[in-house]
């Protein structure tokens, strides 16, 4: 038996433990405060919320800056911890992945189960991060080993096991139209369910300033929600997006051209992907989002630049190579012994 700890913020992280619960040989229990979602093969505990109530009110959730959430007297954190602990009491799991949370990490190493923790890109020099991946048994990184995290020491690289990003849409027939050839060319703004650091009019101003576009909005201040954006995403003739792991591994699937405009997020996660994006010119990359007069040029570049590149980003079989890692660990455990 494996855990599986999915954090609840955005939906990144839900669809890569379904992508490697799907392809494990060993059975994956998932706990988070989210529900069970569809497609869940195996066991799912569903944890009371840590981070309800008043934030004014919640005292030193960072433990002096030795964790990342632990507010003091906090009712919900302890009956998740216990939730945590009780459930690994009772199943015994052979290895506990968690995805993502320092502290989830430490308390099931605390209770003696081997770790792996779901890598990040960004600063993770900080100690709750440092103490979290050092007592990690493994590391999964998805992105690909040779576009690396800047700045990792050996002990974590030499633990590592990257996959190459992966999603939900990997193996996925594409879905194309036919188009005369006088046809408005397509933008799809994918922004996600994770937030947008994006005001309404500068949506508005884009679209205004590209006559020749058509663009639809997924997500975002002004945006539907889709559940499944796999027809729009393979329809459109460039994606803008902003660089969070998850929607630029949903693009490479797709194998569009993509403008990456990465948000500010916790230890500088999207700038250090739209890095790599750039580095390895996979994307056009803009630091922030352009001026309306910018729009035409970017979505030109994207459109030369193109998609046949995206294999490089996420070679199509990351999901399985993760579970591959993790059923090994959790069936040989002479690993851990070393």
């Amino acid at each position: 038996m494996i855990g599986y700890y999915v954090h609840h913020q955005g939906s990144g992280h839900l669809h890569r433990a379904l992508c490697i619960a799907a392809h494990c040989a060993t059975p994956v229990t998932g706990l988070s405060s989210l529900a069970a979602p569809p497609g869940w093969r195996g066991d799912w505990v569903e944890l009371p919320r840590d981070d309800d109530g008043r934030p004014a009110s919640m005292r030193d959730v960072t433990a002096r800056g030795r964790l990342h959430w632990a507010p003091l007297h906090h009712a919900g954190l302890r009956r998740r911890t216990a939730a945590i602990a009780d459930w690994i009491r009772a199943a015994g799991p052979r290895l506990f992945v968690s995805d993502v949370s320092v502290e989830v990490a430490v308390l099931a190493r605390l209770l003696g189960t081997p770790v792996v923790t779901v890598a990040m890109r960004g600063r993770r020099d900080d100690g709750p991060h440092q103490m979290a991946y050092d007592l990690s048994e493994m590391l999964i990184a998805p992105w690909p080993r040779s576009l690396p995290e800047p700045g990792w020491p050996a002990r974590w690289r030499d633990k590592a096991i990257h996959t190459g990003a992966f999603s939900r849409f990997d193996g996925r027939p594409r879905h194309r139209e036919a188009r005369g050839a006088l046809s408005v060319r397509r933008v799809l703004l994918m922004m996600g369910s994770g937030g947008a650091d994006l005001p309404v009019d500068a949506v508005r101003a884009a679209r205004a300033a590209t006559p020749g576009w058509q663009w639809t909005t997924l997500g975002g201040p002004d945006g539907r929600w889709a559940s499944d954006p796999w027809p729009a995403l393979c329809t459109a003739d460039v994606v803008v997006t902003h660089a969070g792991q998850n929607a630029i591994a949903e693009c490479a699937a797709a194998g569009r051209p993509v403008v990456a405009i990465p948000q500010e997020r916790p230890y500088g996660e999207q700038l250090a992907t739209a890095r790599a994006l750039r580095r390895a010119d996979l994307a056009v990359v803009a630091d922030r989002w352009p001026t309306p007069r910018d729009w035409p040029g970017l979505l030109a570049s994207a459109l030369a630049l193109g998609g046949a590149g995206w294999h490089r980003w996420a070679p199509g079989d990351g999901a399985s190579r993760a579970a591959s890692a993790l059923h090994e660990a959790a069936s040989d455990q002479r690993h851990w012994a070393s």
